[in-house]
């Protein structure tokens, strides 16, 4: 079969596919909906997973996919529904034909009005197999728009973090190269959302265009554009297809405000509080976290009620413990810090690479031995020194784990709570970064 899109064999098989597209359409949206709302619980709970670790790049590779899953899913349940009407009204064409006015015996009044406003059933039904078809498009068109502004934003972080703010690179490159090139995009970035919202505005005058077209040439790659050119153009060329774009944008936005909406029945109290003395949240409980969405707060003990003679601690690890941990030991410090998104198998370009084969073990129990003389617990008066190790929770969290005797302790409430030291103007100071209460009661 051939190919060529001039030759009229490859003509004639897009108008019949074209078609038939309603029957693929239905079928691609059946299976989409059913794997996005399969999805989608488990993306919202690695994003806030990842957001309570300090996870910055997983936390922004899950909220775009979230952001592309609902957007996907609100298009797509609108797609079906609308076909769902269209395939209705196909049917109800088959038996009754074309509206009748004179049978409905209306007055002349409402009947010219309908006529006019009407026109035929055709034409009603010719109307939602538009809507059906460039909403079709567009649900995935908006994914494109998702991916794009994602990656722009990227870029300008990118360029301030690894060239303006990088200490390895000299200063005459981070001046000269760095700052321009963040000026570039954050000007290219408004200019390009301007000439987005105004369905190519900048593009239509003769000067204007002149100017802007470096900025557009160069986001057209940044953006992935190129991929998805011809679809944009297609539906802004397409009287119908730029009103649905219209129509669309302020429900997408008010969905955003929706989905944020929540009702407070209490002036002084939410489910988000954190727990402290007289608040105990379920997020510090383990046994409490049931549903894959729970997400665990940084530090964690196993109930509300404790038997057992010990009290099992866990604190979940987060980039900025790592960075409190070096501040304190200075030896710690790595030549290059290889956090963040790397590749393992080109990870030779690290001046410290062998030393750290060689001496990880060390380095490892110098990193806990200086967690251990930061963190530290207390129960009510009850202090204990840190003797942590390194576990994982039920979520595979790496983290510190850390056992505490309370056989002595009385029956009834307790509050724990965590001591972290910190410096503070030269001096190293004591603060309460923490404090979960819970019941200790003695296996009968």
């Amino acid at each position: 079969m051939s190919n060529d899109y001039k030759s009229p064999a490859f003509k004639k098989l897009l108008d019949s596919l074209q078609q038939q597209s309603w029957e693929l359409e239905l079928i691609i949206s059946g299976f989409a909906i059913f794997g996005l709302f399969t999805i989608y619980e488990p993306l919202k709970a690695e994003m806030l997973n990842a957001e309570n670790n300090e996870q910055i790049f997983s936390f922004v590779i899950n909220l775009v996919a979230l952001i592309a899953c609902s957007i996907l899913i609100f298009n797509l349940l609108l797609h079906v529904v609308l076909r769902g009407v269209w395939i209705g009204a196909l049917g109800l064409r088959y038996v009754s034909g074309d509206i009748d006015f004179d049978v409905l015996k209306y007055g002349d009044k409402f009947k010219n009005y309908l006529r006019k406003r009407i026109v035929s059933f055709d034409r009603y039904i010719a109307n939602l197999e538009n809507s059906c078809s460039v909403l079709f498009a567009l649900s995935f068109l908006t994914i494109f728009f998702v991916l794009g502004l994602t990656l722009i934003i990227l870029s300008i972080s990118l360029v301030a973090n690894y060239i303006i703010d990088n200490e390895n690179i000299p200063d005459w490159i981070s001046n000269f190269v760095g700052i321009p090139l963040t000026v570039f995009l954050a000007i290219g970035m408004f200019l390009t959302f301007i000439d987005f919202v105004s369905l190519g505005l900048l593009k239509r005058n003769k000067w204007v265009a002149l100017v802007y077209f470096p900025f557009y040439w160069v986001f057209s790659y940044i953006s992935l554009s190129f991929l998805y050119r011809p679809l944009l153009y297609n539906f802004l060329d397409n009287k119908f297809g730029k009103r649905l774009i219209v129509f669309l944008t302020p429900i997408y936005i008010i969905i955003l405000v929706l989905t944020g909406l929540e009702y407070r029945n209490s002036n002084y109290f939410s489910a988000e509080l954190s727990s402290r003395s007289y608040v105990a949240n379920k997020e510090n409980y383990r046994d409490q976290l049931t549903k894959t969405s729970d997400i665990p707060a940084q530090i964690t003990i196993p109930s509300k009620v404790i038997r057992t003679p010990y009290l099992n601690t866990f604190i979940g690890f987060s980039e900025s413990i790592e960075d409190r941990i070096i501040s304190f030991n200075d030896s710690l410090k790595p030549e290059k810090d290889l956090r963040g998104l790397i590749s393992n198998n080109f990870n030779f370009g690290s001046s410290d690479w062998f030393d750290r084969i060689r001496n990880k073990d060390s380095v490892r129990q110098a990193y806990i031995k200086t967690f251990n003389e930061i963190y530290s617990f207390e129960i009510d008066t009850l202090k204990f020194a840190g003797d942590f190790t390194i576990s994982t929770d039920n979520k595979a969290n790496i983290g510190f784990e850390m056992y505490l005797n309370i056989k002595e302790l009385n029956e009834g409430k307790h509050i724990l709570r965590l001591i972290r030291k910190q410096k503070n103007n030269g001096e190293i100071i004591e603060s309460r970064r923490a404090a979960i209460p819970f019941w200790y009661y003695k296996e009968n």
